[in-house]
């Protein structure tokens, strides 16, 4: 079944039917990222080390290893001398450091959007602001960023979190955020912090990045018509994680994250008339559509894609592979 097909003139709005999010999957920084390890194989062939899983998706990860790509969790599990790719989660100066000790070549893939909240960490601390750091605790994101300038940066998991939260000069207080969180709960996290610190400023461009808060958009679009929202997602996402629980709260009856067609649970379907489907930002499409047949055998053969913005972002491959494909490419957001 195509993923753009959409209802019969005249059909029955009672029949069963999808309404598919779009956007939806891989965000430019996603892709970026891939088509690194991709080019990198096709350039210096296998193995090419990955530190960390290079995007938060099993799919990803384990097709990318069948064609020589070996994942790692650090630095010292890669032979010295050898080529290792940094995720788009982004890695403290630290892991460099590192790096550079063993003589790795190393290509960052972290993602421009991760780049400039590390950015924007390195300029507050040269300013000696305390930055309160709004994330998961354990986040591959939060601990690159934390790396930053960890003497400055104070992590705020959430609202409840923000009582316990001190710092030098309230007067020279400023927030950032991991990219991937809830909109709505990051506004509110932000908000009980301004009732403690009523000088606390901002970043100078909002940090959860354009993807994160388009497809929790379309997923708030959604939501209020379905008995049911699938997200195609793994469990280690923090974006697709986050539309979950945005679909529960903008009116969707039950919502689950899925790691592929075979996690759907057709209990999951019992009298339910109308499916919501997106995918996080990490999800290829080929997942998306393995969902679409599933449904479309248990009855569900409308599919309707309805439409919430227009993606065009692109990002340029990494420099240091740049240099060694002798061109530049750039990868699309959507």
């Amino acid at each position: 079944m195509s993923s753009s097909a959409v209802p019969a003139a005249g059909a029955d709005p009672t029949s069963k039917r999808v309404l598919l999010a779009k956007p939806r999957g891989y965000c430019a920084g996603v892709d970026r990222a891939v088509q690194t390890v991709e080019q990198a194989l096709d350039h210096y062939g296998a193995p090419v080390y990955v530190r960390k899983q290079i995007v938060h998706n099993l799919h990803v990860v384990q097709a990318l290893e069948e064609r020589g790509a070996v994942f790692v969790e650090e630095n010292a599990e890669v032979p010295e001398g050898a080529l290792v790719v940094f995720s788009a989660h982004g890695v403290a100066p630290e892991v460099h450091e590192q790096a550079a000790a063993r003589g790795l070549r190393t290509i960052d893939a972290t993602c421009p959007l991760v780049t400039k909240v590390h950015q924007e960490a390195r300029r507050f601390a040269k300013d000696d602001y305390d930055i309160l750091l709004i994330g998961h605790e354990g986040h591959e994101e939060v601990v690159g960023t934390s790396g930053e300038a960890p003497a400055n940066i104070t992590l705020v998991d959430g609202p409840e979190s923000v009582a316990g939260v001190e710092v030098r000069d309230p007067e020279r207080v400023v927030w950032l955020s991991q990219t991937t969180l809830s909109v709505d709960e990051t506004l509110e996290t932000v908000g009980a912090l301004r009732e403690k610190f009523p000088l606390l400023q901002s970043p100078p461009s909002d940090d959860i990045c354009y993807a994160t808060q388009n497809r929790q958009a379309a997923v708030k679009a959604i939501a209020p018509q379905v008995e049911l929202f699938l997200v195609v997602g793994s469990a280690n996402s923090s974006n697709s994680v986050r539309m979950v629980e945005v679909a529960l709260t903008a009116g969707a009856k039950a919502s689950y994250l899925v790691e592929n067609a075979a996690a759907i649970d057709p209990a999951w379907l019992d009298g339910v008339t109308t499916v919501g489907v997106s995918s996080g930002a990490s999800v290829p499409e080929i997942l998306v559509d393995g969902a679409l047949r599933l449904l479309a055998e248990q009855g569900y053969g409308i599919v309707e894609e309805v439409a919430h913005t227009e993606e065009r972002l692109t990002f340029a491959l990494p420099r240091e592979l740049r240099r060694e494909l002798g061109a530049t490419r750039v990868v699309s957001g959507g």
